[in-house]
């Protein structure tokens, strides 16, 4: 009878547990894949300055605490100030070449990976300092030190990467857990050889209480992160298309041509628009155009490469960013998605019918046509009107353009 009742019992409630697992776990690993992400060229650059703002507090810091052993030692000189004099002077070092690390603009991807790990370690060799001079209560139990794993835990937030905050906040808990688990087997932490007990006897509730709190705090700057990253791509978005909005355009396109000149690298840019889209609209009406805009942003969207930045223009002008391209490979790639795009059926829902559109677009090149940024998205703009004026559904280069002319019906009807 029992084994009859849990039987009935599993096959009552496996169909929920079934689309329980079904729903979770795809949500679970696209979460874990979007946490795990790079946080993008805008937030990466973001994380630079802030990098460097974090490694003028940490020189700054590392310097007001190389005074105390200095002073210490010449009042007073003894092997114990000696010991903690070189620690000071080492973390004063190794502030100073991260310093100057990140003011020559090494902005390399690991380098906050680096930094973020050097602040947690940091914390933990001078508890570690503590063990070897046969304090382990002072170790265990400091409210100055430990303290600080919160402000480098903190400073990740300045980087913009969740990955750095993650790391930063379980490393620092892993090396915490360990100094504890040290201190705990080799000193009997209780015995009254160490009365008065200043700073107090070994407590493994409270030992967990600190260790709970270093997650916490991991939990939320990945929290903060993680929230401004969403703001970041919703302010950046387009909202009927999806795809980068004009001002994201801006900002990208200003790095982009910045980082092209530094390293001198082409860089192509073109302009896009949507033939007879208000033909289009006066035909199908708005709502049909705004389907139509979404198609197009789509293919747009899918067939550039993850590195080039789309972005709607406005109003029915589209841009593409091409980092790293030259003129003739950029002017290929937009004439095969200029085909793409003439033969992809727009449905018309609400008149159960399918139309087409096209487009026309201009191509410019860094340094070829201009090496200036304005001037570069002019060049490309003029030569979308001039692809518009020879007659549309074509793309326009420097001594180069594919035409493919058509008549307005069969630019509106399928």
């Amino acid at each position: 009878m029992r084994e009859h009742s849990s039987s009935g019992i599993f096959l009552l409630f496996y169909p929920r547990v079934r689309l329980f697992i079904v729903r979770f776990f795809p949500k679970l690993k696209s979460l874990r894949r979007y946490l795990w992400s790079s946080p993008g060229p805008l937030l990466s650059e973001a994380g630079a300055s802030g990098e460097l703002l974090v490694a003028r507090i940490r020189l700054a810091l590392a310097g007001m605490l190389l005074l105390v052993p200095v002073i210490s030692f010449f009042l007073s000189p003894h092997w114990e100030d000696l010991v903690g004099l070189t620690v000071a002077v080492v973390a004063f070092l190794l502030s100073v070449a991260v310093y100057v690390l990140v003011a020559k603009d090494y902005s390399r991807s690991w380098i906050g990976f680096v930094t973020s790990g050097f602040d947690v370690t940091l914390v933990s060799g001078t508890l570690v300092v503590f063990l070897l001079f046969d304090t382990p209560h002072t170790a265990v139990n400091s409210k100055v030190v430990f303290e600080v794993y919160f402000l480098a835990i903190a400073a990740t937030t300045l980087r913009y990467d969740v990955r750095i905050c993650a790391l930063a906040g379980l490393l620092a808990l892993s090396q915490y857990a360990a100094i504890v688990v040290v201190a705990a087997t080799y000193w009997d932490l209780n015995n009254d050889a160490y009365a008065p007990f200043t700073y107090g006897k070994f407590d493994l509730d409270a030992q967990v209480s600190r260790m709970i709190l270093l997650l916490a705090a991991s939990l939320l700057s990945t929290a903060v992160v993680s929230r401004a990253r969403r703001l970041r791509r919703l302010s950046t978005s387009d909202r009927l298309t999806g795809i980068f909005n004009r001002g994201y355009f801006d900002e990208r396109f200003r790095i982009e041509m910045s980082r092209a000149r530094r390293y001198n690298q082409p860089l192509t840019i073109a302009m896009i628009d949507v033939d007879h889209f208000k033909l289009f609209n006066d035909t199908y009406g708005h709502a049909a155009g705004d389907a139509a805009l979404q198609k197009i942003a789509a293919v747009l969207q899918s067939s550039f490469r993850q590195s080039d930045i789309v972005a709607r223009y406005g109003g029915e002008e589209f841009v593409v960013v091409m980092p790293e391209t030259d003129l003739s490979t950029a002017f290929e790639k937009v004439e095969k998605i200029r085909h793409i795009v003439a033969d992809t059926p727009i449905h018309i829902a609400k008149q159960d019918v399918t139309a087409k559109l096209t487009i026309s677009a201009g191509v410019a090149s860094f340094p070829d046509d201009s090496s200036e940024q304005d001037d570069l998205l002019g060049v490309a703009d003029e030569r979308m009107f001039d692809a518009k004026n020879a007659g549309r559904n074509q793309v326009c280069g420097s001594g180069k353009r594919a035409v493919l002319q058509a008549t307005d019906d069969e630019m509106v009807n399928a």
